[in-house]
């Protein structure tokens, strides 16, 4: 059976973190491999990751960092819920736990939130493609709703919805990266109705738990798309996006957001995706699934007739991963 047309969105997270992943995601986006970045506003080399964009004109959207280093808010002038007693976000796991104990305080997150998307327009000069999520904590329990107030209250349309389908069965993630991913997904799942509700919108797939780091290849990623579009019907275009953390790796003490760079950004896998990304073999590859690279602004601008990312389209692919 032939395989839906596919509008691939390719989004590097982590821009900003530092000079060395900045320059390596450049230099994917020079060569076509990216198509779109997301900046963490508190990161080390935010300002000439700002600069970058600008230069060449790199579709750039925000990547809202409540987890990792100093935050940009009113939070950073005192005790704050979101804060360990050394003034830095509570990190990837503290903060989900704070959350689920209730210890977070939900008006101090959109104080954050609004705060890093007034940071992005002073950087940029306008607001974000679209706003995503370090570490998927845009998708937490009530952290979403926020999330999605606060979108909706500054213009912006586009989101990210970290749910891919089947990857509770990719039996190649270690046990801890898998249930990280399979607790990612089944909390994208139920963000779906706030992000619905204030009018946010996304790609029909998501790609990326599944073929981050050394698990990424040509043949792994199309392999996840196809996964992910799975009864899908032959001959309609699709949207999907695949998110990537690709770069030199970092060296310390440079780069972090105040902390200094984790062993996540430190690692050769890093140079790993960038690789991938580049060599010939992935666009081939995607080339001949029918897929077909793009950005946000261009899923905005598709002919009358054609499908736009909305939540109604996700609707075949809600189905429970294999655990």
């Amino acid at each position: 059976m032939s395989r839906p047309r596919v509008r691939l969105v390719v989004t590097a997270d982590d821009f900003g973190y530092c000079p060395r992943r900045d320059e390596g995601i450049v230099e994917a986006f020079l060569a076509g491999a990216v198509t779109s970045v997301s900046l963490l506003v508190n990161g080390a080399a935010t300002e000439s990751a700002a600069e970058l964009a600008r230069r060449h004109s790199i579709p750039t959207g925000l990547h809202a960092n409540l987890s990792e280093g100093r935050p940009v808010g009113p939070a950073r002038r005192g005790a704050s819920s979101l804060l360990g007693p050394e003034g830095f976000f509570l990190g990837k796991m503290g903060f989900r736990e704070a959350v689920a104990a209730g210890d977070v305080d939900l008006p101090q997150v959109r104080e954050e939130l609004e705060a890093q998307l007034s940071c992005f327009r002073e950087l940029l000069g306008r607001a974000p493609t679209h706003v995503d999520g370090h570490q998927h904590v845009h998708v937490l329990p009530g952290v979403c709703q926020v999330f999605a107030e606060a979108l909706q209250a500054y213009g912006v349309r586009f989101t990210r919805l970290p749910l891919e389908r089947g990857v509770g069965g990719c039996t190649w993630l270690e046990a801890p990266a898998r249930a990280f991913a399979c607790a990612v997904e089944r909390d994208a799942r139920a963000a779906v109705g706030p992000f619905s509700r204030h009018g946010l919108r996304w790609t029909d797939a998501f790609v990326g738990l599944s073929t981050c780091g050394r698990h990424m290849s040509a043949h792994r990623v199309s392999g996840a798309l196809a996964r992910v579009l799975e009864g899908t019907l032959a001959g309609h275009t699709l949207t999907a996006e695949l998110m990537v953390h690709p770069g030199y790796p970092s060296v310390p003490p440079t780069g972090g957001c105040g902390e200094g760079p984790d062993a996540f950004s430190c690692s050769w896998e890093r140079l790993h995706e960038l690789r991938v990304l580049t060599a010939p073999m992935l666009r081939t590859r995607l080339a001949q699934d029918g897929v077909q690279l793009c950005a946000l602004d261009d899923l905005d601008s598709k002919r009358p007739g054609e499908e736009v990312p909305r939540e109604a389209t996700l609707e075949p692919f809600l189905e429970p991963s294999l655990l």
